[in-house]
């Protein structure tokens, strides 16, 4: 990911916020806000939100899932599908 090139202000926010996230929602680039003159937050659409957040839902249990193997959490699948198929009569 590259980092954003817009910068506005605070005060260009305030002023001109209706615009502003507009603008963000139409280009789907990042906004960086400023106060003075240092990043302090950062304006995205919805739709980059939400794809972010569904990353990192995905990340976590990948994380998990290793976390679960370095720790020997794990079970080879012949033998849990196999004792699956008993549960339920399955042959």
């Amino acid at each position: 990911m590259r980092p954003s090139t817009q910068l506005r202000s605070i005060g260009d926010l305030k002023a001109n916020a209706r615009q502003i996230v507009n603008d963000v929602s139409k280009s789907g680039e990042p906004l960086v806000i400023t106060d003075a003159g240092r990043a302090k937050a950062v304006l995205i659409d919805i739709e980059s939100h939400e794809r972010a957040q569904q990353t990192m839902a995905l990340l976590k249990i990948l994380a998990l899932g290793q976390q679960q193997v370095s720790e020997g959490k794990v079970r080879p699948a012949r033998k849990t599908v196999a004792e699956l198929r008993k549960r339920i009569g399955a042959k």
